[in-house]
């Protein structure tokens, strides 16, 4: 029988360990639905969705077939040059997942959340003639240079690959553990937007500011996200400045916090999405919704990707919103997303080194904690 190690053993010879976050001596071969199966037969409930790229499931039999179906007719023609029928249907689709009306709504593809996030700042810049971009500290938002650029969750994300680009500031996030005891939301949003408006009002030009980028509810950072009136407020002030406001969807979104998009559980409006992951089920694919007006700020080929919109992706895409629609899943997320959360408030009040417990539907962050210190790590699911 084939081992874990033998193979890891042999990988570790040619893979670079840049590209990995290590977590377990796991090589996986095959998945279905919420279980996974290695090399050596070992069965697991995948808590992690394949980095939130599953909402899905896995090989859902939907999914397979318009993948095949796909692979059969077309594999691939660049969308760059021509449209294909898929990556046209799907077009249409995703415009009418932004709020408001879909005339007011373009898209535009690519093939990961990094380069999605990298076209927000594009187009951000493109609409505004304007340069500075801000984002909060322990956002994840990809690895490209425009992309890891606003992220803020890891110095080995900045750490002897440096300069990164230009034109980015970080304010801090108002994730839970900032809260003093006892502090109400209000005076808890009040006092974290204090600190967000700081560098405005001493280096950080709003005027020169081209977007400010979110996660509405930070995945890497924690499955973390601050009251609602905090977003509020920052939103507000956007708007005051000219300012366009992007929400990062890449990790949250696509029902995962029983809510289509995770800004919706903020009642925010924002004028771009970046989306990924999920969104293709795994298979390579990304996209950007934003307003007409600013999609049409840039021409090509600002941001044109040979296998951006690939058909199989595109039928993946496609086949993924059925499934969602379908079987109801973003109401299943928050249905199950309510016992999840009673069961785990039963599990800390029983065991010390559970720390605080937030879930967003199925979606979750549990700190485990020192019970002495009451300090320690984060997971999230």
């Amino acid at each position: 029988m084939v081992e874990n190690n033998d193979i890891l053993n042999q990988e570790e010879q040619n893979f670079a360990g840049a590209g990995r976050v290590y977590y377990f001596d796991v090589v996986l071969d095959s998945g279905k639905g919420a279980i996974l199966k290695d090399v050596a037969g070992n069965e697991y409930i995948d808590l992690l969705a394949s980095a939130s790229a599953t909402n899905t499931g896995h090989a859902h039999p939907k999914i397979v077939k318009a993948i095949k179906e796909q692979a059969e007719k077309l594999i691939h023609y660049t969308p760059a040059y021509f449209a294909t029928s898929t990556e046209a249907k799907l077009a249409s689709e995703l415009v009418k997942l932004a709020p408001g009306d879909e005339e007011d709504w373009m898209v535009v593809f690519g093939n990961s959340g990094s380069d999605a996030n990298d076209a927000v700042i594009k187009f951000a810049r493109g609409y505004t003639g304007r340069t500075n971009v801000v984002s909060f500290v322990g956002a994840y938002h990809g690895s490209t240079y425009g992309s890891i650029s606003a992220s803020a969750v890891s110095l080995n994300m900045t750490r002897k690959i440096g300069p990164l680009l230009p034109g980015f500031y970080k304010v801090p996030f108002p994730s839970p553990d900032k809260r003093l005891p006892g502090e109400s939301d209000a005076d808890f949003s009040e006092r974290l937007f204090a600190e967000f408006k700081e560098p405005f009002e001493n280096y950080l030009p709003a005027e020169e500011t081209a977007v400010i980028m979110i996660e509405a509810i930070q995945g890497d950072g924690g499955i973390m996200a601050p009251p609602a009136g905090y977003w509020q407020k920052v939103a507000a002030f956007a708007h005051e400045h000219g300012i366009l406001l992007a929400v990062d969807e890449v990790n949250q979104g696509y029902g995962r916090t029983g809510k289509f998009w995770s800004f919706e559980n903020f009642d925010l409006q924002p004028d771009l999405i970046a989306m990924g992951k999920s969104m293709a089920s795994g298979l390579p694919l990304s996209a950007v919704l934003g307003r007409r007006e600013i999609m049409q700020s840039l021409d090509a080929p600002a941001n044109v990707y040979t296998t951006a919109g690939n058909p199989i992706s595109a039928a993946s895409a496609l086949a993924t919103l059925d499934v969602i629609k379908s079987e109801n899943l973003v109401a299943r997320s928050a249905e199950l997303g309510k016992f999840a959360k009673k069961f785990f408030a039963k599990e800390q009040a029983a065991f010390d080194f559970i720390g605080d417990v937030r879930l967003y539907g199925l979606n979750g962050g549990i700190d485990i904690i020192d019970p002495e210190t009451g300090l320690g790590g984060r997971t999230s699911h």
